[in-house]
């Protein structure tokens, strides 16, 4: 009789709800951000800042008051509207990141731009904002990783550069129809054969990305192309240079060092795989000299 209670026991218990589980631990509140040294940064940078509580983001600005910017020949521009250059600052892990967008005089834009690639920031895109604008204003982003004094440090710098007088434009005096360059001369330089023709010498070298399962290269304007025209002692080239996220930094510096303008920086397409960057520019000199500078970049790139 035990022995049946019990075993009739047994199957009640079987069929009972197993216990609910106990409930998860409490998770651990997350560790705070370190704190940025707002006034550290603002020394360095010689520029007014503000912390955002909420992301830890310390901002600095410099209002471009300097610029008479009008838009279409009645609108006057002013910081709020558009004109004000800026740095934030975040911490992340045992390092701090800092990006900004610095407004620049079209004159201002290759000198400040060294200045920032020679104090270790990367330069990630250049072009304009507004349309019709009158002078012409353009707009430079940078970015880095580092420490904070570093990298405070360093946009100092950018923004010291701004209030100096931008460079002139390089003179050139040149048409096409009287250009007189030796091409072999500059197909040994950039080690191509380029096309000679009315008066412009033209070198095109081809990159591949993916687009979906669809290879996208050379014809379908992937390249980067030079253009040259005048004379061999006095010559302008310009074009295209397409290249990985990873070459635009490198391919920035050595243009540069060359006396090469950067007019551009941006993408010409979306979704590829890799994705290519492209940027445009101008440059005066010795024929050979550009060539060579462009020649010099083209091998910075991954084979």
């Amino acid at each position: 009789m035990r022995t049946t209670l019990l075993v009739l026991l047994l199957a009640c218990k079987k069929d009972e709800p197993a216990p609910p589980p106990p409930p998860p631990a409490p998770a651990a509140p997350a560790a705070p951000k370190a704190a940025l040294d707002g006034a550290n940064i603002e020394k360095l940078t010689g520029a007014k800042g503000k912390l955002d509580d909420k992301s830890g983001v310390f901002k600095v600005t410099y209002p471009r008051k300097d610029l008479a910017i009008t838009i279409g020949g009645g609108v006057k521009m002013t910081p709020p509207l558009g004109l004000t250059a800026w740095a934030a600052f975040e911490k992340m892990g045992d390092h701090v990141m800092v990006m900004g967008d610095i407004v620049l005089a079209e004159d201002q834009v290759n000198p400040v731009m060294s200045v920032a690639l020679d104090s270790g920031l990367e330069v990630t895109a250049l072009h304009n904002h507004f349309l019709w604008a009158s002078p012409n204003v353009m707009f430079m982003h940078v970015s880095g990783m580092g420490d904070e004094t570093t990298l405070a440090t360093a946009i100092g710098k950018v923004f010291g550069k701004l209030a100096d007088k931008g460079e002139p434009p390089p003179k050139a005096d040149i048409d096409p129809a009287t250009s007189k360059l030796d091409a072999a001369k500059l197909d040994a330089a950039l080690a191509a054969k380029g096309d000679y023709k009315d008066g412009v010498y033209k070198a095109t070298f081809g990159r591949i990305t993916k687009m979906g399962e669809t290879e996208v290269g050379n014809a379908m304007g992937v390249n980067t192309w030079a253009a040259f025209a005048g004379s061999d002692d006095h010559a302008v080239v310009d074009g295209d240079f397409a290249m990985l996220e990873s070459e635009l930094q490198g391919v920035l510096k050595t243009l540069r060092k060359g006396n090469i303008d950067i007019v551009a920086i941006h993408q010409h397409m979306t979704n590829e795989q890799p994705r290519i960057m492209f940027l445009h520019y101008w440059g005066v000199g010795r024929a050979e000299d550009l060539a060579k500078t462009v020649k010099a970049a083209l091998d910075g790139q991954q084979k």
